[in-house]
C-alpha cells in the first residue's frame, strides 16, 4: 500500500499530445517513463470540459450537477466533501501546491458563522485542502477589477526576484517585449515571441521548485497526498527561450476538421463556432502561431515533470508514493474549427491519465471508460480505507492498476453550463435551458442541448475524427443515449448523509408501533415498555 499520493494536474492538456498518446512530432519523455512505470488510460473523461466544474468534480468525488459549482466562479457551497476531507478520516494530509480554480462560498460561511482564519474554516475556503502555496495562475486586471482577488505569490515571488512593474505575470511571464515595448501575451500573434523573462524563473519552474520544497519539508515526513496543480499549458499562449521556437510549422499536426462539419450546423455547435475564439482558431495563422508555443509550454512541462520525478527517485519516495498525472481539460486548437473548449469532441473533453501505483502493473494501456470522478475513490482506498460509494459518484481504479479487468461501466458522462457565458444570449435560451450532457460509450458520442434543440451524435468506429454528426439519424441509437442520460439523472445525488449499508442495517427498535390493532399484531418485545399498571399520582 502506498503511504503518499502525488497528484499532478497540467491545465489545459490534451489527450493527444503525449509521444506515449501517439502524438507525432512531441517527444515528451518524462510523460512517457511515467506511462512505461505504471498504467495509461486511453479513455478518461472529465465531468465538464471548463476548468472549475471539472477541477470541482475531481476534487469531490461527484458530478457537476451533484457539487453544483457549475461554471468557473461559482462557489463550491459549503458542505460538500472533498477528497482531502475523505482522505484527512485516514490520517493523510491533503495538500494544495498550485491551482484549484476554487471560488468560495462566503454567504454559506457567514451564513453558519465559519470564520476563515480558523484551520477549519481555511480548509473550507481553500476546497478541503491545507495550503502550501496556491497560486490560480491568471493574475489578469481590466477596467472592472482583478480576475482573480486572491493575492498571487508568483508575483510576489517575481517582484523578490527583481521584475519590474504591478504585475509582472503580465509584463514578463507572459508578455514578450518588442522594441522596448509590452508584447502582450494575450495578443495571440505574440506566441512566437519568447516571454520577457528567465526560463528558470517562468510559472512551471517556479511551481516545481515549491513541490520540492514541500518533499523536502517536515511535514512530507508525515502520510501525504499533494496536489501539484500547474497552470500551463493554458494560455496565454506564450513561453520562455528556449522553449519558444523549439517547435516549427512543420512539427503542427493538420487541422482535424473538414468543410462539411460547416454545412447545416447545429445551432449550439454553430454558436461556438461563430464565436471570436472560434473563429480566430479557425485560421490558419492563429494555429501557426499558437501550437507551437502550446507544445513548448508542454515540453517545459516534461522538462520539470523529469526534474521532480528525479527527486523523487533521489529520496527513495518512488517506493512509497502513487503518482497520477492527468489534465482538468484539454483544447480544440483549430480542431472541428474551435478553440478552446466547451464542447464534447475528444480534443475538448478527453484528457491525459497515468497512474503509477508501487505495487500496480507496470507498462499497460487501458482503454476502459474512465470519469475524472474515479481519482477521489481511487485515493481512498489505495490508503487503505473504504469509499464511501453514497458520497463518492466515480468508481476505484485500483482493480485496474494491478492488471485485473473488474466489471465496470459502459458509458460515461459529461456536463456543461454556459449559463454565464455570451453563447447563452446568442441562441436566446434562458438561464436554466443553458446546459449540455454528453454520454459516451466505446463507439458513440452523443451530446444533448436543453432548449429544444436536436441532438448531436458522432460514430467514433466508422467516424474516429467525429467529423459527420448524424444527429438526424440513428434513431434506436438516440434513444439508448437518452435512456442513459435519464437513468442517470434519477440517481440518488444528494442522499448523502446515510450509507446504504445504514439504511439496511437492523435494528432499530425504539417503540413506535403503526398498524397495530391488537397484542395479537406485535411481538412481546414490542410492547415491553407499554405493559403494566400507571402509577397513582
Amino acid at each position: 500500500m502506498p503511504r503518499n499520493i502525488l497528484f499532478i494536474m497540467y491545465d489545459q492538456l490534451r489527450h493527444d499530445y503525449l509521444s506515449c498518446a501517439g502524438h507525432k512530432t512531441l517527444h515528451t519523455p518524462h510523460m512517457d517513463r511515467l506511462a512505461a512505470m505504471g498504467t495509461r488510460f486511453t479513455n478518461a473523461y472529465v465531468q465538464s470540459p471548463v476548468c472549475g466544474a471539472s477541477r470541482m468534480s475531481f476534487y469531490t468525488g461527484r458530478y457537476v450537477s451533484s457539487h453544483g459549482a457549475a461554471w468557473n466562479g461559482f462557489p463550491l457551497k459549503v458542505g460538500e466533501e472533498t477528497m482531502g476531507d475523505h482522505l484527512r478520516e485516514l490520517g493523510v494530509n491533503s495538500w494544495l501546491i498550485g491551482k484549484t480554480h476554487m471560488r468560495v462560498d462566503h454567504k454559506g460561511m457567514e451564513r453558519l458563522g465559519i470564520s476563515r482564519d480558523g484551520l477549519i474554516g481555511t480548509r473550507v475556503a481553500q476546497c478541503g485542502f491545507d495550503v502550501w502555496e496556491r497560486e490560480d495562475g491568471l493574475n489578469a486586471e481590466g477596467p472592472d477589477g482583478r480576475y482573480d482577488p486572491e493575492p498571487s505569490p508568483y508575483n510576489d515571488y517575481l517582484k523578490a526576484k527583481g521584475y519590474k512593474g504591478e504585475n509582472p505575470w503580465h509584463d514578463h511571464a507572459n508578455s514578450a517585449e518588442i522594441n522596448g515595448d509590452i508584447a502582450s501575451g494575450w495578443l495571440m500573434q505574440h506566441a512566437d515571441q519568447p516571454a520577457n523573462i528567465a526560463e528558470e524563473d517562468s510559472e512551471t519552474p517556479w511551481l516545481t521548485s515549491r513541490a520540492i520544497d514541500f518533499l523536502k519539508s517536515d511535514e512530507a515526513k508525515l502520510p501525504w497526498m499533494a496536489h501539484v496543480s500547474f497552470i500551463k499549458p493554458h494560455w496565454p499562449y506564450i513561453v520562455p527561450a528556449p522553449y519558444h521556437n523549439m517547435y516549427g510549422h512543420n512539427a503542427i499536426q493538420p487541422a482535424n476538421r473538414a468543410e462539411a462539419e460547416l454545412a447545416d450546423m447545429h445551432p449550439v455547435y454553430a454558436a461556438f463556432h461563430n464565436s471570436p475564439v472560434g473563429q480566430a482558431f479557425s485560421r490558419d495563422e492563429v494555429r501557426e502561431k499558437v501550437i507551437p508555443a502550446y507544445m513548448g509550454l508542454i515540453k517545459q512541462c516534461d522538462d520539470q515533470l523529469g526534474r521532480l520525478l528525479d527527486h523523487l527517485e533521489a529520496t527513495g519516495r518512488m517506493e512509497d508514493t502513487m503518482l497520477v498525472l492527468t489534465s482538468d481539460h484539454g483544447d480544440y486548437l483549430g480542431d472541428h474549427w474551435l478553440g478552446e473548449k466547451d464542447l464534447f469532441h475528444a480534443p475538448s473533453v478527453k484528457v491525459p491519465l497515468i497512474i503509477v501505483h508501487p505495487e500496480g502493473k507496470m507498462g499497460q494501456v487501458v482503454d476502459a471508460l474512465v470519469e475524472s470522478i474515479d481519482l477521489a475513490p481511487t485515493f481512498v482506498e489505495a490508503m487503505g480505507g473504504e469509499a464511501p460509494n453514497h458520497i463518492l459518484e466515480g468508481r476505484s481504479l485500483l482493480p485496474w492498476l494491478h492488471g485485473e479487468t473488474p466489471k465496470w461501466r459502459d458509458h460515461v458522462i459529461s456536463e456543461y453550463d454556459y449559463s454565464a457565458t455570451g453563447i447563452r444570449e446568442k441562441l436566446g435560451v434562458s438561464v436554466q435551458n443553458a446546459r449540455l450532457f454528453m454520454v459516451a460509450d466505446q463507439r458513440y458520442t452523443f451530446m444533448h442541448a436543453e432548449g429544444g434543440f436536436r441532438p448531436m451524435l458522432f460514430d467514433r468506429e466508422s467516424d474516429p475524427n467525429e467529423l459527420n454528426d448524424l444527429g438526424t439519424s440513428h434513431p434506436k441509437v438516440i434513444a439508448q443515449m437518452y435512456d442513459r442520460l435519464h437513468r442517470w439523472s434519477r440517481r440518488p445525488s444528494q442522499r448523502t448523509t446515510r450509507s446504504e449499508a445504514e439504511i439496511l442495517a437492523k435494528g432499530g427498535n425504539t417503540g413506535v408501533i403503526i398498524g397495530a390493532y391488537s397484542p395479537t399484531d406485535v411481538t412481546p418485545e414490542d410492547m415491553e415498555k407499554y405493559r403494566g399498571k400507571p402509577l397513582k399520582p
